[in-house]
């Protein structure tokens, strides 16, 4: 048998991040059993669905290089093959016509609700026989078994049985011709071949009906895993007040997409005590009863953790390749301004976790400067700065080799001469060439700004310490 796993997103907006992380264990699911992963674009709801939307999912995807093996279903074009599955079961006598109105029907629910009942149809209709005309608005419900129990026996959650008198016969085709989602989910598993359904475990209620409607239909149950859902930091369902809640959120504030799909994997599922995993290693070890049946927590610090360490140990052209449009966003020209992009990702990939952090923090080395931050400036920029800064831009002028090896020489000169401590002239210096006081070693920084771009700094700086001197 070949494993045929699907993802089946409606296409209403970003794809919510626990939605990719049940796509990421449909695909490595299928990937671990050479099978196929399947894509289904589930577009009945007319007003919801967009085109923009339906391309979100398939951007999401190609980022995360999560490939489908055929080309996606959309049940919008599916309406021919329920309307034939729907007529097949009323044929056999498993499904009828009903006419009950939503007044009645809400009528009925209130009574119920009034009596400490669980709301579910009384199968008025279920005998009666009736049969579809334009005066006569009806929908077609499935004849639920009346005894016995459905058991699910789930590869995440274990087996879970549910008592048939508790599922009421459920509607499948609306008055105007649509379907249901648990009639068009069941008829699209069967059709597309699929063998194992991963999904969040808020339809984890919905399987027993599924799994009557497959009986029903004589066809082979497909093998369910129901993923617990994913909560916000503070254990609350996500919102976007508590974090992203789309996938391409991510993308947008910087991280790589190895490092999303490590952490998505990681949400739920482990491996022992290992933190990092290849795509390859996913493949390998990925196995769906371990995962745990308990919601995962979002943490935005194990996120930034792991992108660094992706950022660290990546190939230093993609990164850069990556970073560029950040650069552009932040109105940074790398082209024809500042160092190379590359031999700037070496010295600030340590103290950048993000793309958007690299370009953030690497502004002041292709941006004019003519602001300092003013507590700095008031701290380090003083008269006895401005000496040792006079000093260190004359023997700058005169360096013949702009190394970092050479310009430390010359910091460590002025140091031992003038007995001072290192940081007595570094922090000045850092602070008339960055406009602050963080930036990477300070020999590295004034090597990497160029002969022009420090001399002036600093000619700027020494000029701003006598001005306010003569203030």
């Amino acid at each position: 048998m070949t494993v045929v796993t699907r993802f089946a997103p409606s296409p209403t907006g970003n794809l919510h991040i626990g939605t990719v992380r049940t796509a990421l264990f449909s695909w490595l699911y299928a990937r671990k059993h050479k099978g196929n992963f399947l894509l289904r674009i589930e577009d009945t709801d007319r007003l919801r669905s967009t085109p923009e939307a339906t391309q979100l999912i398939f951007d999401t995807l190609d980022w995360l290089g999560l490939n489908i093996d055929e080309s996606p279903v959309y049940q919008s074009q599916r309406f021919t093959a329920y309307d034939r599955v729907a007529a097949k079961l009323m044929d056999e006598g498993n499904a009828y016509y009903c006419d009950c109105s939503p007044e009645r029907l809400e009528k009925l629910r209130e009574e119920q609700q009034a009596k400490g009942l669980k709301p579910r149809y009384d199968n008025k209709c279920r005998d009666r026989q009736l049969s579809r005309s334009n005066n006569n608005p009806v929908v077609i419900r499935f004849k639920s078994p009346l005894g016995g129990e459905v058991r699910v026996r789930d590869m995440v959650q274990g087996e879970v049985a549910y008592k048939n008198s508790e599922l009421d016969d459920l509607i499948i085709v609306r008055s105007d011709g649509s379907p249901t989602y648990n009639f068009s989910v069941v008829v699209d598993e069967i059709e597309m071949g699929v063998t194992h359904v991963i999904r969040g475990d808020d339809h984890l209620n919905n399987t027993p009906r599924q799994i009557n409607l497959f009986q029903a239909l004589g066809t082979k149950l497909p093998q369910f895993g129901h993923v617990p859902m994913i909560l916000s930091a503070s254990g609350k369902k996500i919102s976007k007040r508590e974090g992203a809640s789309g996938a391409l959120d991510l993308r947008k504030q910087g991280y790589l997409p190895e490092a999303v799909l490590n952490y998505l994997v990681r949400l739920g599922w482990s491996h022992g005590d290992q933190e990092i995993f290849s795509v390859e290693e996913m493949i390998e070890l990925f196995d769906a009863a371990s995962i745990n049946r308990s919601p995962a927590k979002l943490d935005e610090k194990k996120l930034e953790w792991l992108n660094h360490q992706y950022m660290m140990a990546g190939d230093a052209s993609r990164m850069c390749e990556l970073a560029k449009p950040f650069f552009q966003n932040a109105g940074i020209d790398t082209e024809d301004t500042g160092p190379a992009l590359i031999d700037l990702f070496g010295v600030m990939k340590q103290r950048s976790r993000t793309l958007v952090q690299f370009a953030e923090n690497s502004e002041f080395f292709f941006k004019e400067l003519t602001e300092y931050d003013e507590k700095a400036a008031s701290k380090y920029l003083t008269s006895e700065a401005g000496i040792v800064l006079k000093e260190l831009q004359s023997r700058l002028s005169e360096l013949p080799e702009w190394t970092s090896t050479r310009i430390h020489e010359i910091f460590q000169a002025i140091v031992d001469e003038h007995e001072i401590k290192f940081g007595d002239i570094a922090q000045p210096a850092r602070v008339a060439l960055t406009g602050g006081t963080v930036s990477p070693g300070i020999d590295v920084t004034v090597e990497l700004l160029g002969r022009e771009q420090a001399l002036t700094r600093i000619e700027y700086a020494i000029q701003r310490i006598q001005d306010k001197n003569h203030a």
